[in-house]
């Protein structure tokens, strides 16, 4: 077959602006359609339609291609997806509070190490120095920080300290976990809507100033309540009154004492705290215009927990 010279002309109606994609700045933002002809010396043409669908991932190519000399016709569509542009989330810096034995928090770092939460423990707060869950972190190689310190002592670590510290730490979140000293103010305005509480009753029921522990467990029965079970909400400048974001149900029986009550609760606290960190760490925490947090599904960002 001989060599033949073919021109192109090209129609595009509209303008034709330069977009940037994720890869490469080949791309153009065409208009809803254009058409373009081949034409070679022999009479051959090719004339080529192109119209784009309304989602902007998705470009639906018409072709028709006629040659004029031998009468064919052929026509074809091409689709052309490009992908999705996938937003990064960075690992987030947690400080997790203690005043006893910390399994709330064990069970959070470990998560962590396991990769279900998308975040690090940087740094443990406690009263107690020597409480069950800052021996812990020490032996994890946790920072671990006494707030606050004993009137007696002379090395005094003020709330700006403390700020300062989790600061340069890079702390994101900041999550209580039995710790029974009241947060001060200056700490909630440092990290607004950023710092967690779990209780081990469905709140506002059995919360405040004096229920923690066993207390709230024996409470629980002593009222005849058929239902008890942990609630983590935000933190505020009094006690357990904050936004809750969880909650879950856990049947009183009809023999239950404090502790057999205390057992099936801190049983959902662990599994509850995780779930809640997870959704924290990956930024699902959305809040409603009445000022309620919710959870936003993972699998189905339309609904919520």
């Amino acid at each position: 077959m001989e060599a033949q010279t073919v021109n192109l002309r090209g129609y595009i109606h509209g303008p034709v602006n330069p977009v940037q994609t994720r890869k490469t700045y080949l791309f153009t933002k065409l208009p809803a359609s254009f058409s373009s002809e081949i034409r070679s010396s022999t009479g051959v043409s090719m004339k080529s339609y192109c119209s784009f669908r309304s989602n902007p991932l998705i470009i639906r190519r018409n072709f028709q291609c006629r040659n004029s000399v031998e009468k064919a016709d052929c026509r074809g569509v091409s689709d052309i997806e490009e992908d999705k542009p996938k937003t990064i989330i960075r690992r987030k810096n947690l400080a997790v509070f203690v005043s006893g034995g910390g399994s709330n928090f064990r069970s959070i770092y470990e998560a962590t190490l396991g990769g279900s939460v998308l975040g690090d423990v940087v740094v443990l707060i406690t009263n107690k120095h020597d409480c069950r869950g800052a021996e812990y972190a020490r032996e994890k190689g946790i920072p671990v920080l006494v707030f606050p310190k004993r009137k007696e002592n002379q090395d005094v670590f003020s709330v700006e300290d403390l700020v300062f510290a989790l600061r340069s730490y890079k702390v994101d979140f900041v999550l209580l976990a039995g710790y029974l000293k009241l947060i001060p103010a200056e700490l909630i305005q440092a990290y607004p809507k950023a710092i967690l509480n779990i209780h081990p009753s469905l709140l506002p029921a059995f919360g405040g100033k004096g229920y923690y522990g066993m207390k709230v467990h024996k409470a629980v029965i002593a009222s005849g309540a058929r239902y008890s079970g942990p609630s983590i909400h935000y933190v505020d400048e009094h006690y357990d009154t904050g936004c809750i974001l969880a909650q879950r149900v856990v049947p009183v029986l009809v023999k239950d004492t404090a502790e057999d009550l205390a057992a099936r609760v801190l049983h959902e606290e662990h599994k509850l705290y995780v779930e809640v960190c997870k959704a924290l760490c990956e930024e699902r925490i959305t809040w409603r215009e009445d000022g309620v947090p919710l959870i936003q599904s993972k699998e189905n960002p339309s609904d919520y927990q």
